[in-house]
């Protein structure tokens, strides 16, 4: 086909990926859609991929991307005339430990509360159904009866004929050389065969995308990673409705074939490819076969399906496959204006391709996804992920540990340590248990602090929160979590923030900006601190942060450490381009430490001459001090309900503000704390988690925010009118705590709750109501925490409610916020 001079969209990359969202952009109405493969359709890894398709992922988001994939593939073939083959046999995934059930059943928890019709079956029921696997060892399995698998290259051949249908145009056999930018802004595709011009760019390039994306001087964290299955014939009969079945335990899968079985699965000793470039050639190729490195998962799955041990092998597929540093997709917008990625499947490439176009569609046309794609958003990899190196090993960890048990609070350990506060050898030195987020070092925990300040051995409440806690959320613990909170809470503790994220708006623009993206009023004088949120058009939360104004046109903006590049992005998206706005990234050259709990001032006030009464200094405003020599920059906030500081200075001088606080805190009882202590104590608090508690899929009034929302402030704000629908509509759904009965119990996030069963069985309640979105040990109010959302005509503050905690229904009651010092005394104190 001859290229066009100009489209509203050109797509690269002709798998699944390109394929999918060509299809949907045409399904939305925009066929002005072209899309650019390099050899031919599904030359790169759609051709070689395993195909299975399974739809239970950790976040209901993410699930319901594998969801719209299976709905789509249910009618693509009678819609398009091409056989995807589509087999939906269900899967069955093993367990043969019983911390392998454990996870099972937390699995089936999150399945109740996505609407997937998972079942946790006996060893006996899953030989039944997979009846050439061994028993042997094998405590129990899920099965899930609405997953499957496909051929890949029929699904892609597939979506490509619907584009096709709708408009798009395929041109085949077709390189592009590079990416033209103007202000910023995608420009035109230029190709071998000459150049288009485009609004919108998608890098749908597969294992090739890095390449496509540095045509744009962009860089994608993607590493192909050699992935090899086995096709080979057993004398045994193969039932023709047998299920995909998963052997985490030794790191194997299986589905039939129609000429046998596939055997799969994830090696211990992964092998990176095409590190020092990809032949301009490979297409439709495949590498060669390696069996050293694939003999003990060969191993592996004759122990569990013994009839492989003396089977006929027809091939050993050894194919490159795009994999990320944490396992997921990347997708959305770049810093490139009107340039999109959607690449990095993971193996999951064939179950999410349905979906991710549709979503990737939406993205494209409607300025953001419907469903709340974070974990999946490009914009998640920060600076640290332009090194290769620190790329490569963080996605051979992830490789490697594929089919591991992953228990919350799990620290990833490879390419560390990468970014260090200034405080670090002070950190190091106290005992810090380190944690990481976003490249950075933080302490989670301080291990000293178990032994120095221990629980106290008898008191008012549940008593879960008097030793490690039972079950997965004892794992990744320590006894010094609750005794950073209490010392907090009753005295004071220092917390090193410098990884937050920090970004200067400034410019004669700056107030307009902001006050068009963000829902509160910003328009407040110089040294105000405004919690606020920037919404989407539908009224969902995008960015949930802090902004101080330090002149009448400049403003700081703290948010978390893993959503500065997030917030940076959807900012930069709304940057007018008139030179009235300037954003900048500021997080690199200051430190921050907080100083929170009822003796903050004590130790605070003696160091600086400025004065830190109530009056003078006031809750939610900020000054300009000195901490002995050290010029700081003093915000009045807290993420943990007490009276306090954060302090920014000069990175250089943080090493020295650390030791001037601690030193002055010595004869108060100053502790230092760690991360996990906040979040305990912001759980009392009822404060706020964007990612979790809040996301684009939730509205400020659904989320308890409402008090931060001025519809009547001069300027409209994005997501305005979408607020006022919703509230003259009426909220129907709030984030509501639930404080556990069983203080042992501890929700992790995905649980399901219900109101409960009638006694008699044959009444109203028993029906999920919402999951869980966080949830935690409260150490001062000494009970169990989980948030989430509830319907607001059935779950009313005093509503008795189960949550589901590990297949276990625990009585739990719905409760008045905050549930720590609800008038907000110590905060103003």
């Amino acid at each position: 086909m001859t290229l066009p001079e100009r489209a509203r969209v050109v797509i690269i990359g002709g798998g699944v990926g390109g394929t999918s969202i060509a299809y949907h952009l045409v399904k939305r109405g925009w066929r002005d859609v072209v899309l650019l493969e390099r050899a031919q359709l599904t030359s790169g890894s759609t051709f070689h991929s395993a195909g299975l398709v399974g739809q239970l992922r950790s976040t209901m988001p993410l699930t319901r991307l594998m969801m719209n994939s299976v709905a789509l593939y249910e009618g693509l073939n009678a819609e398009t005339g091409v056989d995807v083959g589509w087999r939906p046999v269900g899967s069955l995934r093993l367990a043969s430990s019983r911390e392998r059930m454990e996870e099972l059943e937390r699995q089936a928890g999150w399945a109740t509360s996505f609407g997937l019709p998972l079942e946790l079956v006996s060893a006996e029921e899953a030989h039944r159904r997979f009846p050439l696997m061994t028993q042997e060892g094998v405590l129990g399995a899920a099965f899930l009866p609405t997953d499957g698998y496909l051929d890949p290259s029929g699904l892609a051949l597939a979506l490509a004929e619907g584009a096709r249908r709708g408009g798009a145009r395929v041109c085949e056999g077709v390189r592009v050389t590079g990416i033209g930018i103007e202000r910023g802004a995608v420009h035109r595709v230029d190709t071998e065969q000459g150049s288009v011009e485009a609004e919108v760019v998608v890098n749908a390039g597969g294992i090739y995308a890095p390449e496509i994306a540095a045509m744009a001087e962009l860089t994608v964290p993607i590493i192909p990673m050699a992935h090899q299955y086995l096709l080979a014939r057993i004398k045994d009969q193969i039932p023709e409705d047998l299920p995909t079945m998963r052997d985490p335990d030794l790191l194997v899968y299986f589905r039939r074939d129609a000429s046998g079985l596939v055997m799969g699965g994830y090696e211990r000793d992964p092998a990176p490819w095409g590190l020092d470039g990809i032949a301009r050639d490979f297409n439709n190729r495949l590498l060669p076969e390696d069996w050293s490195r694939f003999e003990p998962l060969s191993q592996n799955a004759i122990k569990r399906v013994p009839a492989l041990e003396h089977a006929d092998v027809i091939k050993l597929i050894n194919g490159p496959e795009a994999f990320t540093p944490d396992n997921e997709f990347v997708l959305g917008e770049s810093s490139v204006r009107g340039l999109f990625v959607a690449a990095g499947f993971c193996a999951h490439g064939i179950a999410g391709a349905g979906g991710m176009g549709q979503a990737m569609a939406e993205w494209i046309i409607d300025g953001e996804p419907s469903l709340d794609l974070w974990k999946m958003d490009l914009r998640r990899f920060g600076d640290a992920y332009r090194k290769r190196d620190y790329t490569l090993v963080r996605t051979i960890e992830v490789y490697s540990t594929y089919y591991d048990i992953h228990y919350p609070n799990e620290e990833r350990q490879a390419g560390r340590p990468l970014r260090l506060s200034p405080t670090y050898p002070r950190l190091t030195a106290l005992g810090a248990s380190f944690g990481e987020k976003s490249g950075w070092e933080r302490p989670n925990w301080f291990e000293p602090n178990a032994s120095a300040f221990p629980p106290p051995l008898a008191g008012e409440g549940q008593g879960g929160g008097r030793g490690r806690p039972a079950g997965w959320a004892g794992h990744h613990w320590s006894a010094a979590i609750p005794a950073e909170h209490r010392a907090t809470r009753e005295r004071a503790g220092i917390f090193d923030e410098t990884s937050f994220a920090k970004i200067e708006v400034s410019g004669r623009g700056a107030l307009a900006f902001l006050q068009r993206l963000c829902d509160n009023e910003m328009d407040r004088p110089v040294g105000s601190v405004t919690y606020t949120q920037m919404l989407n058009r539908r009224g969902g939360i995008e960015c949930d942060f802090t902004v101080t104004r330090l002149d009448e046109d400049r403003f700081l903006i703290v948010t978390g450490t893993a959503f500065g590049n997030h917030d940076l992005g959807w900012m930069r998206r709304h940057d007018p381009l008139d030179g009235s706005v300037t954003l900048e990234d500021v997080g690199a050259t200051r430190a921050c430490l907080g100083l929170w709990g009822p003796r903050a001032r004590d130790i605070l006030q003696p160091l600086t001459d400025a004065d830190l009464s109530n009056d003078a200094f006031p809750y939610l405003t900020a000054q300009r001090i000195r901490v002995g020599p050290i010029p700081c920059l003093a915000l009045r906030v807290t993420y943990v309900g007490e009276l306090g500081w954060e302090l920014y200075c000069p990175i250089e001088r943080g090493l020295e503000l650390w030791d001037a606080l601690w030193q002055a805190g010595s004869a108060f009882g100053l502790v230092a704390g760690g991360y996990r202590a906040i979040d305990s104590m912001r759980l009392e608090k009822g404060y706020r988690v964007w990612s979790t508690d809040i996301t684009p899929e939730d509205n400020p009034y659904e989320a308890g925010l409402g008090f931060t929302v001025r519809l009547g402030k001069p300027i409209d704000f994005i997501g305005k009118e979408a607020l006022i629908k919703a509230k003259a509509d009426g909220v129907t759904r709030r984030l509501r705590p639930l404080l556990l009965e069983d203080g042992s119990a501890i929700a992790l996030g995905g649980e399901p709750v219900r109101l409960p069963p009638s006694p008699s069985g044959g009444g109203q309640g028993g029906g999920i109501i919402g999951r869980v979105t966080s949830g935690g040990y409260g150490y001062t109010i000494d009970r169990s925490i989980a948030y989430a959302y509830l319907p607001s005509a059935q779950a009313a503050p005093g509503t008795s409610a189960q949550v589901q905690v590990f297949g276990r229904w625990v009585p739990a009651t719905v409760a008045r916020e905050p549930l720590f010092d609800p008038a907000g005394e110590r905060i103003r104190s």
